[in-house]
């Protein structure tokens, strides 16, 4: 029950900032969202004997946020200027021993989560943003909540036993099946909506495109979570934290998004060019 309250309040909440929210304020709660799961990985760092500066961490992060909002052209000089500045602090302030996990543990977080994650704003910043990041949204938590319950209910073949127990291979083709199939009904409301002159939602190409791509980004979220969980046995923990109830941690909630979304604007870029 934690865990569909949770969910009934956070949905309808970041759907209505996907359509009705100015840029900036999407970008801060992303930033925020972001910054509080890189927080519960640094914990995770720090079980398994790493320290990483936490400090110059989030200066960094700070950073590349401040690029995507104002100085987009400049984002790859940033990512770079950050990682070098990271590995620079371990070398002075880090133990002898330690600077080489401090720091490749604070470059990786910023990488993986904080600019995994910034890939939201900027795929909303394009012609039409908002759909793609509903189409992105609804492939993965369709494919999660199909996953959970179908899995539970008649999961018997473990999908990746040693990494997390409870995933199971018939989940897994539920959550697969579970997001073409709300693909199919996004592509029809779009259609709908464009016939009657409501031009709230674009998927200019052909269907079997998107759901192909729908497809892709429900693998990509499948193993992000499972990425995430790997992180997690390897330092020993169950959850990442317990901010969100029934859902563990932030870095739980959105470890899917971590992979899928990166998926998905590398492939509108690719669009774009071919």
């Amino acid at each position: 029950m934690k865990r569909i309250v949770t969910a009934a309040v956070l949905i309808p909440v970041t759907i209505a900032l996907v359509f009705l929210g100015p840029f900036w304020l999407f970008t801060l709660i992303c930033a925020l969202v972001a910054g509080l799961a890189l927080w519960e990985y640094l914990d995770l760092a720090d079980a398994i004997g790493a320290q990483p500066p936490r400090i110059a961490t989030y200066i960094a992060f700070a950073a590349i946020y401040l690029c995507i909002w104002r100085y987009p052209d400049l984002l790859s000089a940033t990512i770079v200027a950050a990682t070098l500045t990271i590995l620079t602090f371990c070398t002075f302030h880090s133990p002898m021993q330690r600077i080489l996990p401090d720091a490749a543990s604070a470059t990786f977080g910023i990488l993986y989560i904080g600019l995994g994650f910034a890939t939201l704003p900027l795929l909303l910043q394009q012609s039409n943003g908002s759909s793609l990041l509903l189409f992105l949204f609804l492939a993965v938590w369709s494919g999660d909540i199909a996953a959970l319950y179908i899995g539970k209910a008649f999961g018997r073949k473990k999908l990746a036993p040693q990494i997390s127990p409870g995933k199971t291979r018939e989940g897994a083709i539920a959550s697969l099946v579970a997001s073409a199939l709300f693909t199919l009904f996004l592509l029809w409301v779009a259609s709908y909506l464009s016939a009657h002159s409501v031009d709230a939602l674009s998927y200019p190409g052909p269907w079997y495109d998107w759901l192909t791509l729908s497809v892709f980004l429900n693998a990509a979220a499948q193993l992000g979570d499972l990425v995430e969980s790997g992180l997690k046995r390897s330092a020993g923990v169950k959850d990442s934290g317990t901010l969100l109830p029934g859902h563990g941690g932030v870095f739980d909630r959105i470890d899917a998004l971590l992979l899928a979304a990166p998926l998905l604007w590398y492939a509108h870029l690719a669009r774009q060019i071919f």
